[in-house]
């Protein structure tokens, strides 16, 4: 499945978003962007971020019709993630990810058949690390589609392909 990822830049993306709570998920809908914030899971990026929502949402719709999205941290450093989202509806991938925490926000358990999951695949990570607002990027995944993706050159990039 993976071809080389750099897990040098992994890890620093990993280290850089960990501690934070919250991200604010961008989708695209047809007056423009729209971001609203997310409860950050607990577990590993490995390329992938995962988040709870409902399908009776603007952003379940907004996905089926786009999945281009961005999620953005703000914490100790500055984290900016692009990629495509899809929608999961794996009964055990919910149970996995389910917390507390969750049964709360949403008022109903991870069986509700209305509570998906939103996978986003990582293309591209950019960050500001503390005290250096000196931005760098690094391109972690390029997805595989022949295609060739313009990346931002005014940055210094690191193209992975997953």
């Amino acid at each position: 499945m993976s071809n080389m990822i750099n897990q040098e830049e992994l890890e620093t993306v990993r280290e850089l978003i960990k501690d934070i709570d919250t991200a604010m998920l961008t989708t695209v809908t047809e007056e423009g962007l729209v971001s609203r914030p997310m409860k950050t899971q607990e577990i590993e990026f490995d390329g992938d971020l995962w988040f709870f929502t409902k399908k009776e949402t603007a952003k379940y719709e907004e996905i089926l019709h786009d999945q281009d999205v961005n999620v953005a941290y703000a914490g100790k450093s500055y984290v900016s993630v692009r990629g495509k989202a899809e929608i999961v509806e794996d009964l055990e991938k919910k149970k996995e990810l389910w917390s507390k925490a969750y049964e709360e926000i949403m008022q109903t358990s991870y069986d509700d058949p209305n509570v998906v999951l939103i996978k986003v695949k990582t293309e591209a990570a950019e960050y500001w690390e503390t005290g250096n607002f000196t931005k760098k990027a690094a391109f972690l995944f390029k997805r595989m589609t022949g295609k060739n993706s313009k990346s931002a050159d005014i940055n210094e990039t690191v193209e992975i392909n997953k």
